[in-house]
């Protein structure tokens, strides 16, 4: 017989009380602060750290229910494109991390597209899912965004790109760069026919989607602190052979130097793009005038 838990453990819990154990899922920490969170809380705040703000991924759903008026949205199916075109394989087939990620996202590829209004004006969102491969662009982001543009243009809607991602997609080879193109034509469809064009970044944009769709919105908007840029700060520091400022390639670096026009935090986004659409879509509207204004008065 094992005296120490037949006799002394039993003794010891009787004076201290059985301690109930805890689910280890109720607590994140949050990746900038340190911060312990509250998944509860942390979910309330649309993933927001109340700690210091830092602004953590979210679902695309959820950016959807967030951005669209009173929740309310119709999703569009993106065009089916060819798997696994050029059968590439590295320590991993192509088509197997294409299921893993299908599975794991629930989703076909990186992209999703919605219709409803904000603000009252019609709008085309176009987001990022960056859990599914880092939302790399391959043919499959690039038809999305294609049918997105159309689905602007016919309907007489707003387009709004919302990026997350890592770049090109390299198992797709020259393939995945060719969608750099093709996105930029989708892009200037919708600004010909006279819609605006809205880029929200969001954490990271970087690569071949910065380089091509993302940095040629009529608005650029940005969460904070986001990470916008093309190469890592690392290549461009051996390149250039300078060191970089810390909060280089942040959204408020960007925004300090003309590259983003606004920078607002995930609760003040739909306001703001109710705004901007307003004032773009119906620019003689005067309650739209007298919202921007804030004030109720008559903007100057």
């Amino acid at each position: 017989m094992n005296w120490l838990n037949s006799l002394i453990r039993p003794r010891i819990r009787s004076l201290v009380g059985e301690q109930k154990d805890v689910p280890e899922n109720l607590w994140q920490k949050c990746p900038n602060c340190e911060g312990m969170l509250f998944h509860k809380e942390l979910a309330e705040n649309l993933n927001v750290c109340h700690h210091c703000g830092h602004h953590m991924p979210i679902k695309v759903s959820q950016r959807f229910e967030i951005l669209f008026d009173e929740g309310r949205f119709d999703k569009i199916k993106a065009p089916s494109v060819p798997h696994d075109p050029l059968k590439f394989k590295d320590l991993k087939k192509y088509s197997d991390r294409l299921k893993t990620a299908q599975n794991k996202t629930k989703t076909d590829d990186a992209i999703q597209i919605a219709k409803g209004t904000i603000g009252g004006q019609k709008a085309v969102i176009a987001a990022f899912d960056f859990a599914f491969m880092g939302g790399s662009m391959g043919t499959a982001v690039g038809e999305g965004l294609v049918r997105a543009a159309e689905e602007a243009v016919k309907n007489k809607a707003a387009l709004i790109a919302i990026p997350a991602s890592g770049g090109a997609r390299m198992q797709e080879g020259a393939l995945s760069l060719m969608q750099m193109p093709r996105t930029i034509v989708a892009v200037d469809m919708v600004k010909e026919a006279g819609l605006p064009y809205i880029v929200l970044l969001t954490n990271p944009t970087t690569g071949g989607v910065s380089a091509s769709f993302a940095m040629v919105g009529d608005v650029h908007i940005s969460e904070p602190g986001a990470m916008i840029g093309f190469a890592g700060r690392r290549v461009i520091e051996e390149t250039v052979r300078e060191t970089l400022p810390k909060e280089f390639q942040t959204a408020e670096y960007l925004l300090e130097h003309g590259i983003v026009d606004i920078v607002a935090k995930r609760d003040e986004l739909h306001k703001t793009l109710a705004r901007l659409l307003g004032l773009l879509m119906d620019p003689e509207n005067k309650n739209t005038k007298r919202k921007l204004n804030g004030s109720g008065k008559k903007a100057a």
